[in-house]
């Protein structure tokens, strides 16, 4: 989902600045609200596992460059389902920042796209997680449909992010249009793969944590512990 340079230039690239302050903003709050409820130091390391996460599915998994961007496996609903919404925002802004600090030079001047685009996203897939699992339901009892509808809801919204700075960009030329269209059906064949990954570690959480009392590694919605 990466935004390939060229695709925005000048002074449009500002806006980028606008919207990426926006989505950091939200996930900012939603990270105090985060350290309120469970302290710095679950936050703290529930962040750090969910960077390393990001940071391997984009600088070592396989990652093809197709149409206007890159098609990656990101595992953005697996990091939100373990860690929570402020972890997992924190997570894909700060693995996104290391791998453009340390290996992907170029990405840096795009860093505002890609952050707004993943940021804004997983904020997405956050309010589409309460319309389809019911309130009491903890996350480790989902179902497969569930599971599919957030998966969609996330890869659908990188898709129209991404849709969204290309047209920004170079207009609605056949081109362009063509460029999107095939990143597009590329990127939403992850929706297939992301359900089964949330699948197997949902298995494992049920399997391994029989305990109803929170963890300082997980979000507290994954078993609905308690204190």
């Amino acid at each position: 989902m990466h935004i390939e340079p060229g695709v925005v230039t000048g002074a449009k690239i500002y806006l980028s600045y606008v919207t990426a302050a926006g989505v950091i903003g939200m996930s900012a709050k939603l990270a105090w609200d985060n350290i309120k409820e469970t302290g710095f130091l679950s936050f703290f390391i529930k962040t750090l596992i969910a960077t390393a996460i990001v940071f391997f599915c984009f600088e070592v998994l396989p990652h093809y460059p197709i149409g206007v961007s890159e098609v990656h496996l990101i595992l953005g609903t697996t990091i939100f389902l373990v860690f929570g919404i402020a972890p997992a925002s924190f997570g894909l802004m700060l693995g996104l920042l290391v791998q453009g600090i340390f290996f992907e030079h170029g990405d840096l001047p795009q860093y505002g796209m890609n952050v707004t685009t993943l940021l804004a996203s997983i904020l997405f897939l956050n309010v589409v997680a309460k319309k389809v699992i019911p309130e009491n339901t903890p996350y480790k009892d989902i179902s497969y449909t569930q599971l599919l509808k957030l998966s969609v809801a996330w890869e659908g919204a990188i898709v129209a992010w991404v849709a969204f700075w290309a047209f920004y960009g170079q207009g609605f030329s056949a081109t362009n249009i063509h460029n999107v269209l095939i990143f597009g059906g590329a990127y939403m064949t992850v929706v297939i793969l992301e359900p089964l990954v949330d699948l197997m570690v949902l298995a494992a959480v049920k399997a391994f944590y029989k305990s109803n009392k929170c963890n300082i590694l997980f979000d507290k919605r994954l078993v609905n512990c308690r204190a």
